[in-house]
């Protein structure tokens, strides 16, 4: 499995500095196991109508320090659900990206992308050219590029099939 870019609209911009995952289902939900029901409770705080907005591959955007606090998989599961297929942000937390990488769900540090960007605008990360282009604005900028070991999980489509995979003879 190759890593392909993400094209898609910016479904919403979580602007707050330190934001936490937690808050997308609500911390009183974040035990729900069931997915539907995950994924009826997330965004009520923020837009209620999220869900039948958003569309497969659409891509959220943060701020500094996305994903802070505990790195919890439920929010995220939800948003996978309804058809999020990346997050770009300004910067993450660094337990929240490893715990997503891990789940083969993709992520892109782009210093900037906060003035870059408006919400439904299209935009395509492109991870050979280390760019994040605005699509509907016709601007870009640079991405951090993955680390190799990042590359390699989610080309495998996260830490489990990348650990199954087979190694090649030396």
């Amino acid at each position: 499995m190759a890593l392909k870019n993400l094209y898609g609209r910016v479904a919403f911009i979580f602007d707050e500095i330190n934001f936490d995952v937690d808050q997308i289902v609500g911390v009183k939900n974040i035990k729900i196991t069931d997915i539907e029901e995950l994924a009826q409770a997330a965004m009520q705080s923020y837009d209620p109508d999220f869900r039948s907005k958003v569309r497969p591959g659409d891509i959220l955007v943060g701020n500094h320090n996305f994903g802070y606090g505990h790195p919890h998989y439920p929010p995220m599961r939800a948003m996978r659900h309804l058809g999020i297929a990346g997050v770009v942000a300004e910067s993450f937390s660094p337990g929240y990206w490893r715990g997503e990488i891990s789940m083969g769900f993709p992520q892109a540090s782009c210093p900037g992308i906060l003035g870059l960007v408006e919400r439904w605008d299209e935009i395509e990360v492109d991870w050979e050219l280390s760019e994040v282009r605005n699509i509907t604005k016709g601007r870009s900028l640079p991405i951090e590029p993955l680390s190799f070991a990042d590359r390699e999980m989610l080309d495998a489509g996260g830490l489990v099939p990348y650990l199954k995979r087979p190694v090649a003879a030396s």
